[in-house]
This record gives C-alpha cells, sequence and structure tokens, in this order.
C-alpha cells in the first residue's frame, strides 16, 4: 500500500503549491459514484479490516447498528445503495486463520450489495439475538471485539440497549471474550487506500475551486457585498453540483482598526482581509479548508507587506508542524514538537489539526485545540501511516501598515501522510486571493 502511495505521489498528483483560480474537475453522476465508492468499500474490506485484526489479535468483531441511528463503522460499511442499515443490521468479521481469511457476515433481513454473506434466516429463528449468539458460538472466537468506548467517540456506536441485549444472549464464557474494538474502528475509518488518494486531489480541487470563485469579484462587489451574502452563495453552489456539506461554511473580515472579526450582514469593503472556513462532501469523503483574501484599496496592486508577512508565519507554523509528524508518535507529542520550532522560529503558533476522511473532525488522534495547546487525553492516540489530515493552525503577528495591529492568519488545508512525508492533496495557500483578482497568479502545479 505505502509503495502504491508513494508512486503516486512521486508522479506529483498530489500538488504542493496550490492554483490561484482552479479548474473544476468533473463531478460524477449519482450512479457511477455509487459504483467507484463500491470498488473502494470491496478493497477497504478485503485489505483493511483482516490487517487490522491480525495487528490486534482480535479474531472476531461485531458490529450493531439500527435504522437511522447507525455505528459510524456500519454507516461507512454500507454499499451504495444501501443508504441506512435496515432495521438492525449486525455485521460478523471472523477470522479464520492462516489463508482462510476474514468471513464476512451479516445477519440482518437484508442483503448489504454481496459484500456480507447473508447469515440469518428469520422463518428458521426468529430471534435475530440467538442466530448471532449461535453463530458466535459455532467458532468460538478468543476475543469479540465491540464498538463500545468511553474515550473515542468513532469506537462507541453500540448503544447501551443493544449492548445489554448482545452480552445477554450470550454464554458467560463467551461474555468474557469481550474486548473494546477501539483500535479496529479508529483503524478503519482512518485508512486511506491508494484508489481513494488517486481520487481525492480531485475531490480537494473542487472544494479549492469553488472558494476561489466564491472569493473574487465574480461574487463579491465591494461596499454592497454582506458576509453573510457569500455565506449562502457558498451553500448554493455547493446544492447546484450536487455535492454535500458537512458543516456551515463561515466568512469573517479582519478589518484595520477593528478590535474583532466582523460577519454576518456586515459589508465587505476595500482593504478588508477575508477569512472562509469551507468544506464539502463527495464520494464519502470529506474536505476542510480555510482561506484567506485581501480586497484591494483603489491603486493597490497587491496585498500590504505585513499582511503577506502574516500569511507567511502561517505557512511557517504548517512546517513546523508537517515535519514533526512521526508513525507511532501520539498527537500530544506531534503537537510540542510542533510549536517548539516554531516559536524557535519567532513564530506565534496556535495548532489545533485534525484527522479527515470519513467524516470532517475524524478518527485518529487530535493535535491540539484552539483553546487548548497543551496535552489531551484523546491526543494520547498514535499516529498512523497511510492517513488523511487538515493541518489546521494560526499565526498571530503585527502589521506594520496597520498601526501594529496583531492579526490571526488562520489557514487549513487538507493533506496526506504516508508514513515519512505530510504532502497537501491539492497544494496550500502561500498567497492571498485578491479582489478584484490580479494577473499574478499561479495557474501551473508546482510540487515543492
Amino acid at each position: 500500500m505505502i509503495l502504491t502511495i508513494a508512486a503516486l505521489l512521486a508522479t506529483s498528483q498530489l500538488c504542493q503549491t496550490e492554483l490561484t483560480d482552479p479548474g473544476m474537475p468533473a463531478v460524477l453522476p449519482l450512479r457511477q459514484r455509487a459504483a467507484l465508492e463500491d470498488r473502494w468499500l470491496k478493497e477497504r474490506l478485503d485489505t483493511i479490516v483482516p490487517a487490522l485484526m491480525r495487528e490486534n489479535g482480535v479474531d472476531m468483531w461485531v458490529l450493531v447498528a439500527r435504522e437511522y441511528l447507525e455505528d459510524p463503522v456500519v454507516a461507512t460499511m454500507l454499499d451504495g445503495e444501501s443508504m441506512h442499515a435496515r432495521r438492525r443490521t449486525i455485521l460478523v468479521f471472523h477470522d479464520r486463520g492462516g489463508q482462510m481469511g476474514v468471513e464476512r457476515l451479516t445477519v440482518s433481513r437484508y442483503g448489504l450489495g454481496g459484500l456480507f454473506a447473508p447469515a440469518w434466516d428469520p422463518d428458521a429463528e426468529p430471534d435475530q439475538w440467538q442466530r448471532l449468539a449461535a453463530i458466535i458460538a459455532a467458532r468460538n472466537p478468543k476475543k469479540i471485539a465491540l464498538n463500545v468506548s468511553g474515550l473515542h467517540s468513532f469506537a462507541d456506536g453500540l448503544t447501551a440497549s443493544q449492548n445489554d441485549d448482545l452480552r445477554a444472549a450470550l454464554p458467560a464464557k463467551l461474555r468474557g471474550r469481550i474486548v473494546p474494538a477501539d483500535a479496529l474502528a479508529i483503524g478503519w475509518l482512518e485508512t486511506r487506500i491508494p484508489a481513494e488518494m488517486a481520487v481525492y486531489p480531485d475531490i480537494v480541487r473542487n472544494a479549492h475551486a469553488i472558494i476561489a470563485e466564491g472569493l473574487s469579484d465574480r461574487v463579491i462587489t465591494p461596499g454592497l457585498t454582506t458576509t453573510k451574502d457569500v455565506v449562502w452563495w457558498y451553500r448554493e453552489r455547493i446544492a447546484g453540483l450536487k455535492l454535500g456539506t458537512w458543516f456551515q461554511p463561515s466568512v469573517n473580515i479582519t478589518r484595520m482598526g477593528a478590535d474583532k472579526t466582523l460577519d454576518g450582514d456586515t459589508v465587505i469593503q476595500p482593504g478588508d482581509l477575508l477569512w472562509t472556513d469551507f468544506g464539502i462532501s463527495y464520494l464519502g469523503l470529506n474536505t476542510d479548508t480555510q482561506h484567506m483574501a485581501y480586497v484591494l484599496k483603489p491603486g493597490e496592486t497587491d496585498a500590504p507587506a505585513g499582511l503577506k508577512a502574516g500569511l507567511a508565519a502561517a505557512n511557517g507554523v504548517q512546517d513546523a508542524l508537517t515535519s514533526s509528524f512521526k508513525v507511532g508518535a501520539p498527537g500530544n507529542d506531534v503537537l510540542a514538537a510542533a510549536r517548539a520550532k516554531a516559536i524557535a522560529a519567532g513564530l506565534e503558533p496556535t495548532i489545533y489539526s485534525h484527522p479527515i476522511g470519513y467524516h470532517g473532525h475524524a478518527a485518529g488522534t487530535p493535535i491540539g485545540m484552539w483553546d487548548n495547546q497543551g496535552p489531551r487525553e484523546e491526543g494520547k492516540w498514535p499516529m498512523r501511516a497511510n492517513t488523511a489530515w487538515s493541518i489546521e493552525l494560526a499565526a498571530r503577528a503585527k502589521v506594520p501598515e496597520w498601526g501594529g495591529q496583531s492579526v490571526s492568519f488562520r489557514l487549513e488545508e487538507d493533506a496526506y501522510f504516508d508514513g515519512n512525508t505530510v504532502r497537501y492533496i491539492d497544494g496550500r495557500q502561500t498567497r492571498f486571493h485578491l479582489l478584484p483578482r490580479s494577473g499574478d497568479s499561479v495557474t501551473a502545479c508546482e510540487a515543492k
């Protein structure tokens, strides 16, 4: 897996310099999306689950979900035509050992796109829990992993009543073999396969293209357009492309002389520094991006040098963070190392990065919080290879042209960690979006 993705990186398909005015990759019709996602799902079930089960010494993993109350892991294991669990959906993974591999069963009334073998006939055994108990007993696993966790929300999808019912159906000797499934659930959700990473750049490029359009004079007329207007333009644009979003976009203004950021019905004016937080959902994967734009004053052709220096400072914090990634390192340690590097370089960092993939704020170790730059319990989880990240952070800097006003330069870009190197999936912002758009733009990918 690593070699395949390394080859992808070597061909510079993960661009490291973001285009100023990127084109919009084609968005697939729904039928083609479902087919592609199903191919990915089969490959993931065939490869990731067996590897995780053997790595963690677990020979059975049982997942249970009710319709509209999906375990977050089960929700990612449904085929492209199964939008929700039906009634009660039970999935069983059993490692038979050696070359026999991991069998996949669904103890459910309805099938799941041929990805799990049906293992329940309600006419023969009306009680679903008893059928599950019989399957487990026949296989006699040493460990039975369940998604119950007091720490990790993504590994805590088994509801209390279903946990009680499942345990009640098992004999005491099997109940004693139940173990938490944290490592399986998180590992499944956070691991990206080569086929996904071959397409993820287009997904992020779509997000970048929408952001660039919104932060341009095609959408914004200084002196007339409000930040709320841009927010709802983003929502309409996303819907028009038949994409999804996992959060309401944000747009605000940092203005010379203002003691806080401005948003809502505030009218955008020349000299304003704009910021957006924006994400889309497409093909089961998510993006999360924060970009900045500057509204040129009459006679200006670029942003003031002090603002550009602040953006460069935020890039410096990015470099401090991405150079600190290490397989097996807890997120807390990565945070401490990155902050030390940034501070030693004379920067004023705030780091609050997180994994991304199936979810926006996704499974895996967090790296700081905007309101907590120290260690936290969730940050003890180790970092793994083949994972995607939102490199989210800020650098605070004083702007001489604004009378020394202290400004927070907030950036966020999606990236991929192959176990050795972090590379941005579709580049990172190193220059402001300018309104009106200037001729000084990046129109080709620069892999650096």
